[in-house]
């Protein structure tokens, strides 16, 4: 099993950036960032696989961008361009499959972080 521990949430205005991090202790093939409205499933927001691909939702898209160090064992999603419907608390999660299974719903990831919120003010 995957521990993870995000940092780095807050709250900022609207147009202003943040970069989440999320530690990692144990190995897996793919990791994501997915957020969650009060009351509502988790999202995906973004996802990387061992081989560095990357995918990232619709919404964020040209604002979001995730990464991974390069000894594999922080993961990072750069928040720019922040918009009042990004305030959530937002979660790293990890997948012990790759390929097309990195791409399914929140609900299939099996190891969490505890979340961080994110608040954007307009």
């Amino acid at each position: 099993q995957v521990q993870l521990e995000e940092s780095g949430g807050g709250s900022v205005q609207a147009g202003g950036s943040l970069r989440l991090s999320c530690v990692i202790s144990g190995d897996t093939s793919c990791m994501g960032w997915f957020r969650q409205y009060s009351g509502e499933k988790r999202e995906g927001v973004a996802r990387i696989q061992v081989d560095g691909s990357t995918t990232v939702a619709d919404p964020v898209k040209g604002r979001f961008t995730i990464s991974i160090d390069t000894t594999k064992t922080t993961l990072y999603l750069q928040m720019n361009s922040l918009k009042f419907e990004d305030t959530a608390e937002y979660y790293c999660a990890a997948e012990p499959a790759s390929g097309a299974y990195c791409n399914r719903p929140a609900q299939y990831f099996r190891d969490w972080g505890q979340g961080t919120q994110v608040t954007v003010t307009s």
